[in-house]
């Protein structure tokens, strides 16, 4: 039984090979595509060797937010995380992810290894429809320390 006592957390990961945006959502939408000609689910999942030990605070309405060329840009609700192991018997945690792709506000981030943990009030807020998001604007602002 969840503890109701526990906040909400996020995660953040950098999406490396990704120029843009639509690289992202691009690359999401064949995912998509190919899972469902497998007949496996609408979710989307990221693997990772680490299970994180705070998964239950995850879970409470967390997202996963990607960093797409030094800016956060989008997250995605995580749904859930499942385990399995390779055939060395080395344990993964494959985070299932909700395939929403919403854009946030960008906001830069210096590189790291592996994903964080992200406390709510230090998310980017999400852009609302007809609000911009331009992405070459926002890269141009952040490579000037102006974002």
């Amino acid at each position: 039984m969840p503890d109701p006592n526990l906040p909400c957390l996020h995660l953040i990961k950098l999406c490396v090979g990704a120029d843009s945006v639509a690289d992202v959502m691009a690359w999401r939408g064949r995912t998509l595509v190919e899972r469902k000609k497998k007949g496996l689910s609408a979710k989307m999942s990221h693997t990772t060797r680490m299970w994180p030990r705070r998964a239950e605070e995850l879970l409470k309405g967390g997202s996963l937010y990607w960093v797409v060329k030094g800016l956060i840009r989008i997250r995605q609700p995580i749904a859930g995380f499942e385990e399995w192991y390779n055939e060395d018997g080395v344990r993964y945690c494959t985070i299932l992810l909700e395939p929403d792709m919403i854009l946030t506000q960008p906001t830069p981030k210096r590189p790291f290894q592996g994903w964080r943990y992200l406390r709510p009030q230090d998310a980017p807020a999400d852009l609302l429809a007809g609000t911009g998001g331009d992405e070459t604007i926002a890269e141009e602002l952040a490579s000037l320390g102006l974002l």
